[in-house]
C-alpha cells in the first residue's frame, strides 16, 4: 500500500460498493479480522480486502496508510473487545484478574490475528484506555507509581505473551494439535522413573495439565506477587 492517508473529512463514500457495503474504518477492520481468520496473514492485501468489500483496492488508501497502518488499528479493535463490558469493582486483584482474562479469550476468538498482533504497540484510542485503566486499578489499589509502572509491564506482558502463545496452538491444523498433545501420552508418560524420577512421578498430573492454558496459574502467580510486594511496601513505610 502507498504511504497517503485522506483526511477523516474526506473518507466518507457516499455510494455503497458493488455488495451494498458503505466503506468505513470499522467495516474494513471487522472484514480484515474475519479475512485473517479464513486465510491467515497473507490475507492483509488490498487486492484481498477490495475483493471482500466488493470495492477498488485504492479505496482503503482513504483509510489507512498500508498495511501495517491497518494491521494497528486491527491491534486496536482486539484491544477494545478486551475492553468491552468490563466495570470495576474497586478490587485491585479481582480487577486484574478480570482484565487479563478478558484479554486473553479476546485474542485466543482471533488466533490468527493474535500471532500478528499481539506484541505491536498500537499507541490508539483503545490501548490508551487500557494503559489507563490498568496503571489507575494499580495506583488505586496502593502501589506507587514506580511499582504500579513495573507491575502494569509485567501484567500486560504475561496476557499478551499467553495470548500469542495459546493462539499459536490453536492455530495449528488439528492432526498437528492433536500431535503436540499426544507427545506427553506416548514420550512422557511413559518415561522409567530410574532414568527420570521427577517426571514419572507427576506423569499423570503432567499429562493432564499440559492439555490446558498455563496462563490462569500465571496469572494467578504474578497477582499473588504482586500482593506480597505490597504488603512488604506497606510495612517498610509504617
Amino acid at each position: 500500500m502507498g504511504e497517503r492517508v485522506v483526511p477523516e473529512p474526506d473518507r466518507r463514500r457516499r455510494r455503497p460498493t458493488k455488495q451494498g457495503t458503505v466503506l468505513s474504518a470499522e467495516t474494513i477492520v471487522a472484514t480484515a479480522l474475519r479475512l485473517i481468520g479464513q486465510h491467515g496473514s497473507e490475507a492483509l492485501t488490498v487486492r484481498r480486502l477490495g475483493a471482500a468489500l466488493g470495492s477498488d483496492p485504492s479505496s482503503i488508501y482513504r483509510y489507512f496508510r498500508n498495511t501495517d497502518d491497518l494491521l494497528l488499528a486491527i491491534a486496536d479493535e482486539l484491544i477494545s473487545r478486551a475492553q468491552h463490558g468490563w466495570q470495576a469493582s474497586g478490587d485491585w486483584q479481582a480487577d486484574l484478574r478480570e482484565i487479563g482474562r478478558r484479554i486473553h479469550h479476546a485474542y485466543q476468538r482471533h488466533p490468527q490475528t493474535a500471532m500478528l498482533a499481539a506484541y505491536r504497540t498500537t499507541g490508539r484510542t483503545h490501548e490508551i484506555r487500557a494503559v489507563e485503566v490498568i496503571l489507575g486499578v494499580l495506583r488505586r489499589g496502593g502501589f506507587p507509581d514506580a511499582e504500579a509502572v513495573r507491575i502494569y509491564h509485567a501484567f500486560v506482558d504475561q496476557a499478551l505473551a499467553f495470548a500469542a502463545l495459546d493462539a499459536a496452538a490453536s492455530a495449528l491444523p488439528s492432526a498437528a494439535r492433536r500431535a503436540d498433545e499426544d507427545v506427553w501420552h506416548r514420550t512422557y508418560a511413559r518415561l522409567p522413573a530410574d532414568s527420570h524420577p521427577h517426571i514419572a512421578a507427576t506423569a499423570p498430573l503432567l499429562v493432564a495439565e499440559m492439555r490446558t492454558s498455563g496462563y490462569p496459574a500465571a496469572l494467578e502467580l504474578l497477582l499473588e506477587a504482586a500482593a506480597a510486594r505490597l504488603e512488604r511496601l506497606r510495612g517498610a513505610a509504617r
